[in-house]
């Protein structure tokens, strides 16, 4: 019996870099995984005041962050 790594989604782990460090206060890289619900807190609180998009931006960066189904971004 193999073991196989997690399929990637679609999303691209640059993309959501970038939506976070650029607009990230608005919740633009949570929309584009697909985590409106939490976009939209993400777009009422200013992304928690930043801290929220900080945090987001470190879990991107070391590749923890996950879409709306639990796979990995693409990297």
């Amino acid at each position: 019996m193999t073991v196989s790594a997690p399929a990637s989604t679609q999303k691209s782990w640059v993309v959501a870099l970038l939506l976070c460090f650029f607009i990230g206060v608005l919740g633009v890289h949570r929309f584009y995984v697909g985590k409106v619900g939490t976009g939209i807190l993400q777009l009422v609180t200013f992304g928690g005041l930043g801290i929220w998009t900080l945090i987001d931006f470190i879990l991107i960066l070391v590749g923890a962050f996950k879409d709306k189904q639990g796979q990995p971004l693409a990297k």
